[in-house]
């Protein structure tokens, strides 16, 4: 068959695939036998050097005319497949299947047991007192009568930002916070992250404390006890 005869019965031949291409893997494999980079398309036009000079700007026209309807007849159909499929699907989809549920995250350990310490506190008429994390010197410190020199400083291995900035060791910096901007009596209860140089299999270098401050008259260590009872009963139970 020369290449005229072969050109003339390509267009024919593939509008027959296309009439029995079921799906879009028979569909591609059909577009790869055609107009692929070694398909019968890029054949023909591979030996257009065979033809007569005076004959090769007409056969190349024609072939890249059939390009664009092949191209066009190809677009077709797999337009056609995707409509069939997606009709397909949405004729098996059930509304009436209830819909998943989404996944909803909890609240992390520590943050449920502080908030239920905060709770405790709060009922027996604490009030939540928070400062920064971030803390300068004289706070974390030496307000709380540790000087320069003291050896506490060097067993806290403390991370410092700058000479007199740091993150804080304890929340005690919050007690001193506090009685500078309140006047007795008061009750707070400070929970809150602290930092140490510490890393280890027992260790993190980022924990969370709690602790109380009460200043009051007439105060004593039944208070204490008391207040230390209450809160254990009201985390572990009322026999504990």
């Amino acid at each position: 068959m020369d290449l005229k005869r072969a050109l003339e019965s390509l267009e024919p031949e593939l509008a027959n695939g296309l009439a029995q291409a079921s799906s879009l893997n028979k569909l591609e494999a059909l577009r790869i036998e055609f107009l692929g980079r070694k398909g019968r398309l890029a054949t023909l036009m591979s030996q257009l050097p065979s033809l007569p000079p005076e004959e090769r700007p007409q056969f190349g026209q024609s072939v890249n005319q059939l390009k664009e309807r092949c191209t066009a007849l190809f677009a077709a159909k797999k337009a056609s497949l995707e409509a069939a499929e997606q009709a397909l699907a949405l004729a098996d989809f059930d509304p009436s299947i209830p819909g998943r549920l989404p996944w909803s995250g909890s609240l992390h350990p520590d943050t449920l047991v502080m908030e239920e310490i905060c709770q405790i506190f709060g009922n027996l008429g604490f009030s939540i007192a928070q400062g920064p994390e971030v803390e300068i010197d004289h706070y974390n410190f030496e307000a709380l009568n540790i000087p320069p020199e003291h050896p506490a400083r060097d067993m806290q291995d403390t991370l410092y930002i700058t000479d007199t900035i740091l993150l804080r060791t304890h929340t005690s910096p919050v007690q001193v916070r506090t009685m500078l901007a309140q006047k007795p009596p008061l009750a707070v209860v400070v929970p809150g992250k602290v930092y140490r140089r510490d890393s280890d299999l027992t260790h993190t270098p980022m924990f969370h404390q709690v602790e109380g401050l009460m200043v009051g008259w007439d105060l004593s260590m039944a208070h204490l006890r008391g207040l230390l009872t209450a809160f254990v009963r009201g985390v572990f139970g009322p026999k504990t």
